[in-house]
């Protein structure tokens, strides 16, 4: 049911403004534009000064500004687990991703505050919400499924058992 199945993949968050290549500097605010074309989506992440030279009459397909953040260091991991991002990511990156279990996922990391719903867009093929993970900027289209109430249990017990055989198999 996923209309977007290999378009998810969406460049990381830039240290950089795409059009003057200028370092961002922490605090700052940026703009991300996500433009959809005939290979999928791009990311270009501009300054504020890129943003107000932008050609106007080309559109993005989504846009929002952002504060700059510089990525903490990453601690190695004692044990490596998937969790509940890390099987989102696994589901998005496969060839026929459940769009169920995917949108229940991407709810549950919104509601951690892992995930931050950015934007909502209307495609031929219905409506997919774009989400941004705070920490690294990466960027997942999601398509929603509208789910109905009554499938809203069997998709929790889906998920559910996702994730336990997601610890199952280290």
């Amino acid at each position: 049911m996923n209309p977007l199945p290999s378009d998810w993949a969406i460049k990381h968050r830039a240290n950089f403004c795409a059009a003057t290549h200028r370092p961002f500097v922490a605090g700052e605010y940026f703009y991300t534009l996500l433009y959809h074309d005939a290979d999928g989506y791009r990311r270009e992440d501009l300054s504020e000064e890129a943003w107000r030279n932008r050609n106007e009459n080309i559109r993005p397909f989504s846009f929002w500004k952002s504060r700059y953040d510089p990525l903490p260091p990453k601690l190695p991991e004692p044990v490596p687990r998937e969790d509940a991002e890390q099987l989102f990511r696994r589901l998005m990156a496969s060839n026929n991703p459940p769009a169920n279990a995917c949108y229940v996922l991407a709810a549950m990391l919104e509601r951690k505050r892992v995930l931050k719903q950015v934007n909502t867009e209307q495609t031929a093929n219905g409506r997919v919400l774009i989400y941004e993970q705070g920490t690294t900027g990466d960027v997942f289209v999601v398509p929603d499924p509208q789910l109905r109430l009554e499938e809203v249990e069997s998709v929790q017990t889906e998920v559910t058992e996702l994730l336990r055989g997601a610890v199952k198999t280290e």
